[in-house]
C-alpha cells in the first residue's frame, strides 16, 4: 500500500471513528434507547473484523448451556442471507427450517451443529428476541457478533481477539480492522483470546488487555481437528471420521473465511499434506462452475482431495465434485473450561 493511499485511508477513516465513538457516546449518555429482554442475554463478538474463531466459540456456549438443560436461542444477524423477513427463524430446537442461502452460511451451520438450540435470523436483536419469545419457550439468548449491537442489554458480554492478529495495526477502518477504537475492551466482562495454539506465546496480549481493563477474565482457548468426513456423507447420520485417512493424502483446501490463512496454518501445524489453497471472499455463495475450476486447478497441482471447512460445507451439499470433498471440523478447548463454564452459567447480573 502506497503512502498516499495510506494517508488517504486514515482521513477516511475519521469520519468512521468519530461516529462509532458518537454512537457509543450516546448509549452511555441515555441519548439511545436500550432494550432488555425478559432473559438473560451472552453477548459475543469481537473489536475487528474478519474471522476471530467467533462461531465455534457461540457452539461451544450454547453446547455447554444446553447440556445443563438450558433451552438457548441464538440471535444472529444472519450476514449475507438472501431472505428479506425482517426475522427468519432458522431452526426451532427440533428441526432446521432455513437453508444456508436463505439464512446465512454461519446460522444455518449453528442449526445444524447445536440441534438442541433455537436459532434466530434478523438485523434488530431486540425485535428478534421478543418475536423468537411469542413462539417459543426459552431460558437464555445468545447474542451472535453482538459487541457492537448496543441496543440489547446484556448480561454478560464476552469478547474475542484472535492471537494471530489481536488488534490489526491499531487503526480503526478502512484504514485497519478495528470496528472501535481498543478502549472498547473496557465494556467487555470477559475476553477469550482464540487461536493461541497458532502463535508461540500469548503473554503480551493478555498484558495488553489488563492494561485495558484490569477488571476483566481473560481465558485462552485452543483449536484442533477433530473429525473429517466426505462432502456427501456431511447430513448423514452414518458418517464416519476419515481424518487420519486423509492427512498423508495431496491436499488442496479451499474456504470463504474471514481469515483463511488461520485455517491453512493450522493445517501445516497439525501435520496434513497441503500442496495447495484457494481462498474467496468471507461468505461467498459457490456455483459449478467455481468448483469445476477448483478442480481443474487442483489436478494440475497433482492434488489427490480437496478440503474445506464446516462453514463452507454446508453451502457445497447441491454441487457436483469429480476429486473426493472432504469436510473438516475444528474443535475447541479452553485452558481452564470450569472457570469459563461457571461463568457462562452464572452472568454477574
Amino acid at each position: 500500500m502506497t503512502a498516499m493511499l495510506q494517508s488517504w485511508l486514515r482521513w477516511a477513516g475519521y469520519p468512521y471513528e468519530l461516529a462509532a465513538r458518537l454512537r457509543l457516546w450516546g448509549y452511555t449518555r441515555g441519548w439511545f434507547e436500550t432494550h432488555r429482554l425478559p432473559r438473560p442475554v451472552i453477548s459475543i463478538g469481537n473489536l475487528t473484523v474478519g474471522g476471530t474463531g467467533k462461531t465455534p466459540v457461540v457452539m461451544h456456549v450454547v453446547d455447554r448451556l444446553t447440556a445443563q438443560g438450558k433451552r438457548v436461542a441464538i440471535l444472529s444477524r444472519g450476514y449475507r442471507r438472501r431472505s428479506k423477513a425482517p426475522q427468519l427463524l432458522v431452526s426451532d430446537g427440533r428441526q432446521v427450517l432455513a437453508g444456508p442461502e436463505e439464512a446465512g452460511d454461519e446460522p444455518y451451520l449453528m442449526a445444524r451443529r447445536c440441534p438442541h438450540a433455537i436459532v434466530a435470523v434478523g438485523a434488530d436483536r431486540y425485535a428478534l428476541g421478543q418475536w423468537v419469545l411469542s413462539r417459543l419457550p426459552l431460558d437464555c439468548f445468545v447474542l451472535d457478533d453482538g459487541f457492537q449491537h448496543l441496543k440489547v442489554k446484556r448480561d454478560l458480554d464476552i469478547v474475542l481477539i484472535d492471537a494471530t492478529n489481536p488488534f490489526g495495526n491499531n487503526q480503526m477502518l478502512p484504514t485497519g480492522i478495528l470496528r472501535e477504537s481498543l478502549s472498547g475492551l473496557k465494556r467487555a466482562d470477559a475476553i477469550v483470546v482464540t487461536r493461541a495454539n497458532l502463535v508461540k506465546d500469548v503473554s503480551k496480549i493478555k498484558a495488553e488487555i489488563l492494561r485495558i481493563n484490569p477488571n476483566c477474565q481473560i481465558f485462552v482457548s485452543q483449536n484442533k481437528f477433530i473429525n473429517a468426513v466426505k462432502l456427501k456423507e456431511l447430513l448423514s447420520k452414518e458418517s464416519t471420521d476419515q481424518k487420519s485417512k486423509i492427512k498423508n493424502l495431496k491436499l488442496m483446501a479451499f474456504c470463504a473465511l474471514g481469515n483463511p490463512d488461520n485455517f491453512y496454518e493450522q493445517l501445516r501445524q497439525e501435520k496434513f499434506n497441503l500442496v495447495a489453497t484457494k481462498s474467496f471472499p468471507d461468505h461467498h455463495i459457490y456455483s459449478n462452475s467455481e468448483m469445476r475450476n477448483l478442480e481443474k486447478e487442483a489436478i494440475e497441482k497433482g492434488t489427490e482431495v480437496l478440503l474445506t471447512t464446516a462453514k463452507d460445507a454446508v453451502k457445497l451439499t447441491h454441487l457436483r465434485f469429480n476429486l473426493p470433498c472432504y469436510v473438516i471440523e475444528n474443535g475447541l478447548t479452553f485452558e481452564d473450561e470450569s472457570a469459563f463454564v461457571n461463568l457462562i452459567q452464572n452472568p454477574k447480573n
